[in-house]
Formats: structure tokens, C-alpha cells, sequence
């Protein structure tokens, strides 16, 4: 790795995400040597994915070099890596570009898409986890559009103007919304020769509701927007199956479509090595103290959403959202701090800052502690806190230039097919 030795305790960090930055950005100019590793050079701001997919914003205005995150700090070091395993007994980590030995570890891989062990599904639905899933869905869009208005068979261009989207989370809620806004303000004027009344956008959910992790509110008020916006809405549906085109689900709802997008879930991507007992089997995330740190191991911790520290309001751990990654990795680099100092590590305390969704323009909902807002002020608060949280001032800016320009113009400016979608093996899913 080209790691120069050193006398100063070494931290290395597995993964860029918001828990990772969060905790680098606070240690580089403390007494240490800090490693961070990640598969990507870049930090990705994943709740504005679903813009880059519906093409309102292009990948460098959610993504930020990870290497100008940490330049600050003297002994501060990043690597490109893809980490085989750990072996915490000689506590050394395999990567595939060499080995790295630790004196502190904190795992910050996050999280990757749940199949429920459905490979039907998994070898053939999009998914949006990532920058390049993200881009490989907005050019899979674009370019069954551009199908869509060449051909001569009315089955066919239906099955290409279908969109199905599997999970009504606010990934789903946003991506329906997003495609939306689409049909209803651009494509029209793009294609004035092809008529959108016969594209479908349909959203299924296994609950009873939209939005099952909001309140009631949220849920009610999303629905109504999503439905006047055009969002075909099906609850209490499973999708069971996707092949040759057809999403199967668990009631009479079957639906011919070429792009079928799944968003019904997550789990962890915990690294090889670790004992076995310390990881929760069906979400594959780590049990951690209080403290962050994995259970069993005194120098390993877990933060974000690998993590699940059980506590009596949050009995199956925290929600799986960028604030508790954030509010983990500003908190653990404080115990860092204390123990190197000789001093006790303090219990983290989550302070729930409320969760929120947008549908479309002038169209979210928000959820903060008693108080629920829908409409415009709701969309305004969302944009708010989301240009707040973007890493850098020029992502702030060109974000809050495209997202006033397509308000003002009713456009999106990023529908270019730069790298066009070609095979199923384009879609699998990395961490």
C-alpha cells in the first residue's frame, strides 16, 4: 500500500460514507496516522441519487474526492482499495492492493441492496445504491424512450413507457415522483410526436401504506401527491418475480415492463473475518456496546449503517439514514480522542433530527418530532437540509443552480446517455 511507517497509533478507516467522513474529518489533525479505504475515490451523497437517475443533477454534483477530505491532516492517507478480509488477532487487513496493519479499526462499509434471497430478481432488476447504478438506470431510461418512439408495435412502446419501481421506502416515494415530474413537465416537449398518455409509472409496496417508516401524515399526504401526479399506487403487494419483462407479485397484479427498479430494501456489507457471533445474520450488520465498538473486540468498531446498537428507543438499532451515521462518526472520533488520551469513552446518544421525502416539485413531506408539514413549506425545508449536507461549495452551488433552473423552466438539463446501459451484468450491485 506504500503506507510509510510511523510511532503514532494508526487508524484505518473502512469506507467513505457519511459515517467514515464523518469521523476522518474530525481526526486528521489529531496525534494519529488515519488510513482511509474505499472502493471509490469519491464520496457519494446517496439520498440526491434518485436526481442523477431521473437526469435533474449529474453524478459530480452529489459526489466529492475523498483525497480533498483528508489533505488537511500531515499523516492523513487514502487508498483505493477493496478490502478481502481482516484477521483481528494479528489485527491486520487484506486488501487487493496489499495489507495493512491497525492499531484502531472502524468499519463504515454500509449498506448494499436486500433481495431476500430472490436471484430472479437480483440478476435482472435496476437498482440505485451507487454512482454508477445511478447512471446505468438514467441511461437505461433514457434509451427505452428513445425505442420507445421508433417503434411500430403498440405492445412493445407500452412495455417501454412502463416503469415499476418495487418499494415504496423514500427511495421508491422519490424515484416514482422524479419519473413523474418526467412525463408531466419534459418529455412531452422532447418527444412531441410520441404520446405519454400510454407511459405508466407503477409503485408497488409490501405494507399497508407508502412511506411505512413515516407517520401517517407523511404517508396520506405523499399518496395524494403521487396520485395526482399520475403514480399508479399498489399496497400490501410482493413482488415475487422479474423475468423476460414480466414483475410477478403474490396477487393478480402482473405488469409487463423493460425497466423494473428495485428499492424494497437493504442490508449490510459487513468484511470477511469477523467473528460470526458478532454479526446480526438476516441484516448482516454488526452488534455494537454503546460505545460503537463490535461486540467482542476492543480496538474494532462499527458506525453507520453496518452498525445496530440496540437501545430501548431503538430496540433493532438505528434507523439505516445518513443522520445516525453522521451523528456515530462525530461521536466516535470524540472517544478516539478520549482514549488516546487515557480517558473513558462516552455512550452515544442519538438526537433524531426528523426524516423527510420529496415527490416532486412543491411536493414533500416531513416528519420532526410531533410536527408533520406536506406541500411547499415541506419541499423547502427538504431542499434546505439537503444542500446543507452536501459535501463541498461547489456541489452546493451547481446543485442549487440546476435545481433553480429546472423550477424555472420546468426542464432537466442532464438527460445525455454518456454511458449507455448495455448488459444485465451492468447492474450488480457493489458495496
Amino acid at each position: 500500500m506504500n503506507i510509510p511507517s510511523t510511532s503514532l497509533p494508526r487508524l484505518v478507516i473502512i469506507g467513505g460514507g457519511f459515517a467514515g467522513v464523518a469521523l476522518a474529518r474530525q481526526m486528521i489533525k489529531e496525534d494519529v496516522q488515519l488510513v482511509l479505504l474505499d472502493r471509490h475515490n469519491y464520496h457519494t451523497f446517496q439520498p440526491l441519487l434518485y436526481q442523477v437517475s431521473t437526469s435533474s443533477l449529474e453524478p459530480d454534483s452529489i459526489a466529492y474526492p475523498l483525497r480533498k477530505i483528508i489533505k488537511r491532516g500531515k499523516n492523513s492517507y487514502f487508498r483505493m482499495a477493496e478490502v478481502d478480509s481482516i484477521d483481528p488477532k494479528k489485527q491486520i487487513i487484506d486488501t487487493n492492493i496489499g495489507s495493512i496493519s491497525y492499531d484502531y479499526l472502524v468499519i463504515a462499509t454500509g449498506a448494499k441492496t436486500n433481495f431476500f434471497g430472490n436471484t430472479t430478481i437480483e440478476s435482472n432488476a435496476m437498482r440505485m445504491k451507487n454512482l454508477p447504478q445511478a447512471l446505468n438506470l438514467r441511461s437505461l431510461l433514457l434509451e427505452n424512450l428513445e425505442q420507445a418512439v421508433i417503434t411500430t408495435d403498440p405492445e412493445e412502446r407500452k412495455e417501454l413507457l412502463r416503469f415499476v419501481l418495487a418499494g415504496a421506502g423514500p427511495t421508491g416515494v422519490e424515484l416514482a415522483g422524479g419519473i413523474a415530474e418526467l412525463k408531466l413537465n419534459v418529455l412531452p416537449k422532447d418527444y412531441p410526436d410520441m404520446d405519454f398518455d400510454v407511459m405508466e409509472i407503477h409503485l408497488i409496496e409490501g405494507a399497508s401504506r407508502v412511506l411505512p417508516p413515516m407517520s401517517e401524515f407523511a404517508s396520506k399526504k405523499a399518496t395524494k401527491f403521487l396520485k395526482k401526479m399520475g403514480v399508479h399506487i399498489h399496497t400490501s403487494t410482493q413482488v415475487t418475480n422479474y423475468e423476460n419483462n414480466l414483475v410477478s407479485t403474490n396477487t393478480n397484479l402482473s405488469l409487463k415492463t423493460a425497466t423494473f427498479i428495485w428499492s424494497a430494501g437493504v442490508t449490510g456489507a459487513p468484511v470477511s473475518g469477523i467473528n460470526a457471533e458478532s454479526l446480526i445474520p438476516r441484516a448482516n450488520r454488526y452488534k455494537v456496546n454503546e460505545y460503537n465498538q463490535i461486540e467482542g473486540y476492543d480496538t474494532i468498531f462499527a458506525i453507520g449503517d453496518i452498525s445496530v446498537m440496540e437501545t430501548a428507543n431503538y430496540p433493532k438499532g438505528h434507523p439505516m439514514v445518513a443522520q445516525p451515521a453522521i451523528q456515530q462518526g462525530s461521536h466516535l472520533a470524540k472517544n478516539l480522542k478520549r482514549l488516546l488520551k487515557g480517558k473513558k469513552m462516552t455512550p452515544f446518544i442519538y438526537f433524531d433530527k426528523g426524516s423527510m421525502a420529496t415527490i416532486g416539485r412543491n411536493k414533500a413531506v416531513v416528519d420532526i418530532g410531533k410536527f408533520q408539514f406536506g406541500g411547499f413549506f415541506a419541499w423547502f425545508i427538504w431542499m434546505f437540509i439537503h444542500l446543507w449536507f452536501l459535501v463541498g461549495f461547489r456541489n452546493r452551488f451547481v446543485t442549487f443552480f440546476n435545481w433553480s433552473y429546472n423550477y424555472i423552466n420546468y426542464d432537466k438539463a442532464a438527460r445525455l446517455i454518456v454511458r449507455p446501459f448495455k448488459n444485465k451484468e451492468d447492474i450488480i450491485d457493489r458495496v
